[in-house]
């Protein structure tokens, strides 16, 4: 049962960070030159998962605006809503999943310690 606890709080803290990671994305989708960042998963051993933050350095869309020096090309963010709102989405679920992985070890160890006393 605790490696069932470790890997669903390493699962918490990794999916937490791609939650915290999508949320700074939406906030800043209208930011003019702010880049995204991207969380990737990995293995560690001997349990559990490791987020790692990137950020991406694709150039957001170009606008052009009136200065007082005449017309500038202005770089927009490079977060796309179509990509960053289902996989906020879908974030939320794996850390629902990991909430209700400890609270399944939660019980059984509270059901061993009852058949115990």
């Amino acid at each position: 049962m605790i490696s069932a606890v470790n890997s669903a709080l390493s699962g918490l803290q990794a999916f937490g960070t791609k939650m915290n990671s999508n949320a700074n994305n939406i906030a800043n989708v209208s930011s003019e030159g702010y880049k995204k960042s991207r969380v990737t998963l990995e293995n560690r051993a001997p349990q559990g998962v490791q987020a790692s933050v990137e950020t991406v350095d694709s150039p957001g869309a170009m606008r052009l605006e009136e200065t007082n020096n005449g017309s500038e090309l202005v770089e927009l963010s490079n977060v796309d809503l179509a990509e960053e709102l289902p996989e906020s989405q879908t974030n939320a679920r794996f850390y629902q999943a990991n909430m209700k992985t400890l609270q399944s070890a939660d019980e059984m160890t509270e059901s061993l310690i009852n058949i115990k006393a």
